[in-house]
């Protein structure tokens, strides 16, 4: 059978190994271990608290909520007391304000919690997806349900589950793909509800041999579900690569999937969307990847949001051999941490411990017009004159090169020989062109 991917992209060493064949366990925390729950874990607007110092809280209860649009509600993972509202560090660095729960040990559930159904009307469902706090949990955190409600003159003619999980180490998806297939079958047939005109996919890479199997006998006799074998190539994962995989359309720069009647969401998400329509129950715990050749068991687990990293690296045996660099997510888009003391959030996907010997990064040295990142982009930009442009200071030239459509997938500095820091260089400029541009009232 032809395995179908996209054009152009990289083939890194995956590293999955280490920790595919790794039983998702549930992590539990200790009576009295403070769980720290962020309140923006999402794209847009951050939540305001709905709690204060003193209060005592259940499990799901919504703790923070935002009137905006574009937003999502973020819920208490565990029960217990709430000990302080206040700025924590996040993964990412920046400071948010977070509600500190210490947790009882009791887990006691809101009463809601259990109260689901599967005969919901289309509004229902979209309503009751926003109330659980369902974001992109494989990473980019985008409130789910602003992605499924595309507009009326939207046509959705594919609904793709990206189970590609196309970035090296990581495994959460490819596990709960094994384990707990069925959810992800479940949670697909509820957001065909909502376009009923529609197709589903999931789209899986070749390495994943067992999870292609379990998830072509689940969606055996469903003529509305095909699971699509995809070639191991990174980014296969990437929201407009996965669509042109699979369909063959290509998102229009600057335009979103709906624009060619293709809505995609993670493993993760879509299971997520099962439990909040079926059970009733919101985004309080994900499966985490935990891995790299300095930790000693690689492992995934299932946690509750709010968690450390600290925490986790400890579950899975600690550190046998002392880390370079601890990162947040996988080798080619994650975030690199100077403390691990820092929450699980909704898109928390890994936790990536690397000796000094995986970790190296090969000195820069100039550029020699080889043409290889160019070549290897998956978006067909020119990494090498965003990367000239940025370091001029010209955005003009950026835009012209079409800078903003960079996916910062990182091909280029993979593929680079003269190790040019061509993706970390776009990706600062992009962030501060955006912000002129929104400045100005641009888009």
């Amino acid at each position: 059978m032809e395995l179908k991917t996209f054009k152009r992209g990289v083939h890194p060493h995956d590293g999955k190994e280490l920790s595919n064949k790794a039983a998702i366990k549930a992590l539990i925390p200790e009576v009295g271990e403070l769980i720290t729950i962020p309140l923006s874990q999402h794209i847009g607007a951050p939540c305001e608290p709905l709690v204060k110092p003193g209060d005592r809280v259940l499990v799901g209860e919504k703790i923070g909520e935002s009137s905006a649009f574009v937003s999502s509600p973020v819920h208490a993972s565990v029960s217990g007391t709430v000990k302080a509202v206040k700025p924590v560090m996040g993964a990412g660095g920046a400071m948010v304000k977070s509600i500190i729960i210490e947790n009882d040990g009791i887990f006691e559930e809101d009463p809601s919690i259990g109260k689901g159904g599967k005969n919901l009307s289309a509004k229902e469902i979209i309503d009751r997806v926003k109330a659980a706090g369902i974001v992109g949990m494989g990473g980019a955190g985008f409130p789910t349900q602003v992605k499924l409600s595309p507009g009326p003159d939207a046509k959705i003619t594919e609904v793709i589950v990206n189970a590609a999980e196309c970035e090296p180490y990581l495994t959460c998806d490819h596990r709960c793909m094994v384990e707990r297939g069925e959810k992800l079958v479940e949670g697909l047939e509820l957001m065909l509800k909502l376009f009923p005109e529609a197709k589903g996919y999931i789209g899986i890479e070749a390495n994943k041999p067992d999870a292609i199997e379990n998830m072509s006998k689940l969606v055996k006799g469903k003529s509305n579900i095909e699971v699509v074998s995809l070639k191991c190539k990174y980014p296969q994962g990437s929201e407009k690569q996965l669509i042109n995989a699979i369909t063959g359309k290509e998102v229009p720069s600057g335009g979103l999937p709906a624009a060619v009647g293709c809505i995609v969401d993670n493993v993760a998400t879509v299971m997520a969307i099962r439990d909040a329509i079926v059970e009733n129950r919101p985004v309080t715990k994900r499966v985490v990847t935990v891995t790299g050749d300095a930790v000693s068991e690689p492992s995934n687990l299932e946690v509750p949001l709010g968690m450390s990293y600290a925490r986790l690296i400890e579950a899975s045996g600690g550190y046998k051999e002392e880390p370079a660099k601890v990162i947040s997510g996988g080798p080619m888009m994650g975030i690199a941490l100077f403390d691990t003391e820092v929450p699980v959030t909704k898109t928390t996907s890994g936790i990536l411990c690397l000796t000094k010997k995986a970790a190296e990064i090969p000195p820069e040295s100039n550029c020699i017009r080889c043409g290889k990142c160019v070549e290897h982009c998956p978006m067909g930009l020119m990494p090498l004159y965003l990367s000239s442009d940025t370091l001029a200071g010209d955005d003009d030239a950026f835009l012209a090169h079409h800078g903003l459509d960079c996916i910062e997938c990182g091909s280029c500095s993979y593929i680079c020989p003269a190790k040019r820091q061509l993706a970390q260089s776009i990706r600062v400029n992009k962030r501060a062109v955006m912000a002129k541009l929104r400045a100005k009232g641009g888009k």
